[in-house]
């Protein structure tokens, strides 16, 4: 039988739910479970449809194309392709974005060392130390923000703590003198076992609840707040990591990459580095010093050709 090239498919009328079972039965972390399930949603309110072809996706790709990122347009379509498989419309998935490699970031966004200082000296003032703190476990650790959960009295006593992603776990190591930071937090405010960043109620912290937090910082810390969100603390673990060893695969293991072309992407600086590489090469010489080089040999020729 010849298969159809743009077939159409029903989307059943609890398509989203169902895939959110899935995604639990696979033991995908409540960060991307909410991220796949957002981005399909944001799939069907552009659709409008309960049936689904190709056509309707590659259209739907070049939407997104023109009001998105390119990173961000393929995170979206990986999240719809895994949802019409699950539909039974694997037909309808589309081939992502080409990405051209970075080589330089853009230096707006660059959180430094000394921004990040600022923020921590920032929310001591507003006396967060849980704020405080928790930035400063995300960017000495390198973990992500979802991963803060496993930071526990418990690990803190041990100076590592192990994370559980996609049923794969990895240690996390705790500087010395980070431990002793959230242990003499966890005394202050009683905590005796279990998760030291908690809300009120007892709560595991969220990636909002911190993105919020960290952004009413800039202001008092003077930094852009295009900078300022916790997966940039990451980045800067990373780079200054990378700056120091040198060991790309290493640091892959540290972040918890399978693919170090991931890992690549955290290590793009701005470029201000390499620019100072190369202004060390002095291979330049002044403008006007080579043009009166050029008078003089002019001025040369002139009396030969006269003599």
């Amino acid at each position: 039988m010849q298969k159809l090239v743009n077939q159409t498919y029903q989307l059943a009328g609890n398509a989203v739910e169902s895939f959110r079972k899935q995604l639990i039965l696979d033991e995908k972390r409540e960060a991307t479970i909410q991220k796949y399930t957002h981005d399909v949603r944001r799939f069907l309110s552009y659709h409008g449809k309960q049936t689904v072809c190709k056509e309707d996706v590659i259209q739907y790709k070049a939407w997104l194309a023109e009001h998105y990122a390119v990173r961000s347009t393929n995170s979206m379509l990986i999240a719809l392709n895994q949802f019409l498989r699950f539909q039974g419309a694997g037909d309808c998935c589309v081939k992502p974005l080409k990405v051209q490699r970075q080589t330089f970031c853009d230096k707006k966004k660059e959180l430094s060392q000394a921004e990040y200082f600022r923020l921590l000296e920032a929310a001591r003032r507003n006396g967060d130390m849980r704020l405080h703190l928790a930035i400063q476990t995300i960017c000495a650790t390198g973990i992500r923000v979802s991963e803060l959960a496993y930071i526990t009295v418990e690990a803190a006593r041990l100076g590592r703590a192990i994370a559980s992603n996609k049923g794969k776990s990895r240690i996390i190591l705790i500087p010395k003198e980070l431990c002793r930071n959230l242990l003499d937090y966890a005394r202050e405010r009683g905590i005796q076992d279990g998760p030291i960043f908690v809300t009120r109620g007892g709560r595991t912290l969220n990636r909002s609840n911190i993105w919020n937090a960290m952004k009413r910082l800039c202001k008092s810390a003077q930094v852009g707040p295009e900078k300022v969100y916790p997966h940039n603390l990451r980045h800067l673990f990373a780079r200054t990591f990378y700056k120091k060893e040198k060991d790309i695969s290493r640091l892959a293991d540290i972040l918890g990459h399978e693919n170090v072309n991931t890992t690549r992407i955290y290590v793009v600086s701005s470029g201000a580095e390499h620019r100072e590489q190369l202004e060390s090469l002095h291979l330049t010489v002044p403008y006007q010093a080579a043009c009166q080089n050029q008078e003089q040999h002019n001025d040369t020729l002139c009396r030969s050709a006269l003599d």
